[in-house]
């Protein structure tokens, strides 16, 4: 089994493993002398899983997020959790390098900004113009291809497929996975998005996604979910 260099994490030290479906997984050595015994069997118990790591906070997230704040009103904090747990499925899925984070945290906290200008469910482009606006003042305008990708594809129902763009499914099944309520998993264990929606509730943004469309389907009967991609 391939893995990487001893790293320190809350405190004890850990081995990451470089798993084959690009969880991230790590053996983690904890203090004192008590022992263990192995398992045999069967699968490992719950109460024994290997934990992911939740970030409480992301200063970009924040960063970002707060610059809207206003616009966003009574919306923001549901937004701003769902954006939080997306991103930790994403980076849950997929070993990520430190740039490949923040085009997942930008795109993240960009891919349904979109809603709240014109409160419309048809947000795609207005959340693409918004992240380039944002990209092109902090000069990463070279980021733009990629990211553009990522949000105009994340309600697409089939697999992104391009070996050049990796993270535009990553963010996909990032979205799905809480889009879905969790019912669609895309290989992550059900206790980790448990303790993930915990920590970040959903505080209505379901809720608003749905006033959002039964709003949209009484004009546009004809396109009732013009966000989706086949």
């Amino acid at each position: 089994m391939e893995h990487g260099t001893l790293e320190s994490c809350f405190g004890e030290t850990t081995l990451p493993i470089k798993d084959p479906h690009r969880l991230q997984l790590a053996l983690v050595e904890t203090g004192g002398d008590q022992q263990f015994l192995p398992w045999k069997n069967g699968p490992v118990p719950q109460d024994l899983e290997i934990l992911m790591k939740i970030e409480n906070r992301i200063s970009l997230v924040e960063e970002i997020l707060n610059a809207r704040k206003l616009e966003m009103g009574n919306d923001y904090p549901g937004y701003k959790n769902h954006v939080y747990r997306m991103i930790h499925f994403c980076f849950a899925l997929y070993d990520c390098k430190s740039e490949e984070c923040e085009k997942i945290i930008i795109a993240g906290c960009f891919h349904d900004l979109g809603i709240w200008p014109d409160n419309t469910i048809d947000y795609l482009l207005p959340s693409i113009a918004l992240a380039k606006e944002y990209l092109t003042q902090n000069g990463l305008d070279h980021w733009f291809a990629e990211i553009k990708l990522m949000i105009d594809m994340h309600h697409k129902l089939t697999p992104y497929r391009d070996e050049h763009y990796p993270l535009v499914e990553v963010f996909r099944k990032g979205d799905l996975v809480d889009f879905s309520l969790g019912i669609v998993k895309c290989g992550l264990p059900k206790s980790f998005i448990k303790r993930v929606k915990e920590r970040f509730p959903n505080a209505g943004f379901h809720k608003r996604l749905v006033q959002l469309e039964l709003g949209w389907v009484s004009k546009h009967p004809s396109n009732p979910l013009p966000i989706l991609k086949w």
